[in-house]
């Protein structure tokens, strides 16, 4: 019996990955050129650091996966909790 091959999906190929990727750095960049371009109404001080949402974005993420990493502590449970 041969072996049936599912198709492969868009993901799969390593230079749709690649492709997708120059696409995200380029949009990435556009947004920062954006930036400096684009009038914001800015309602407090901090707010007209360049980049200001880029840095608080990142800040924000690299806080939540410190969070989620000791919370994981204090919530695991044994490997076998249910066969007690």
């Amino acid at each position: 019996m041969a072996e049936q091959h599912e198709p492969s999906g868009f993901f799969d190929k390593p230079e749709n990955i690649r492709k997708m990727l120059k696409v995200f750095y380029v949009i990435c960049g556009l947004l920062v050129v954006a930036d400096f371009i684009v009038h914001r109404h800015i309602y407090h001080d901090w707010e007209k650091i360049p980049a200001f949402y880029a840095i608080y974005g990142f800040v924000g993420c690299v806080v939540l996966v410190v969070i989620a990493k000791e919370l994981r502590k204090v919530l695991m449970r044994g490997e076998d909790y249910y066969d007690e």
